[in-house]
């Protein structure tokens, strides 16, 4: 739930919904965003980069030029799922689960890499359940997944190797 109230705060300033406005018809970057807009290009980026935190924009790299896109998945779900509770009984077992993800994930995005062994391997099965079982990635597959969740690919994908999630054969990976 506290995922979904700092989205909601997020989306709750003009600027950045009409930054959004500009996402939702095409892919963008800062100087031209900010053009659009009258503003400078420094506010832009702070808008930017606070909403890319929050995982409601990515990020690429395009020559000399850092594009923008909006993340669909966010916007394509409906308003309902935004403000639902969830009043299910859980076990306690899965409420641990669900609380260490929380802790450790803003929206979709890996903030830390849990120093407790049991916290660790939890957070890299979440990692692990985008992957598909009885097949094989090259490492450009795995570290674009990985990428995903956490700028450090490298250091991920080393670490679910060691837990037992992911095995490798030179450059080939899967899970175990």
């Amino acid at each position: 739930m506290k995922e979904k109230l700092e989205l909601l705060k997020l989306l709750a300033d003009e600027t950045r919904l009409d930054i959004l406005n500009i996402l939702l018809r095409e892919d963008s970057y800062v100087e031209k965003i900010s053009c659009d807009l009258s503003l400078t290009p420094a506010t832009i980026c702070y808008h930017l980069k606070k909403m890319e935190a929050a995982g409601v924009v990515n990020c690429s790299r395009s020559q000399f030029y850092i594009i923008y896109s909006l993340n669909r998945e966010i916007f394509d779900k409906p308003l309902y799922e935004l403000i639902k509770k969830d009043t299910a009984v859980i076990d306690p077992d899965e409420k641990y689960r669900k609380e260490i993800l929380s802790n450790f994930f803003k929206y979709g995005k890996l903030t830390q890499l849990p120093t407790q062994r049991k916290k660790r391997e939890i957070v890299l099965q979440e990692i692990a359940k985008q992957l598909e079982a009885n097949r094989t990635y090259d490492e450009k597959e795995i570290n674009e997944i990985i990428h995903r969740f956490h700028e450090d690919h490298c250091l991920i994908r080393r670490e679910m190797i060691a837990c037992g999630i992911l095995t490798r054969e030179k450059e080939t990976y899967w899970l175990i």
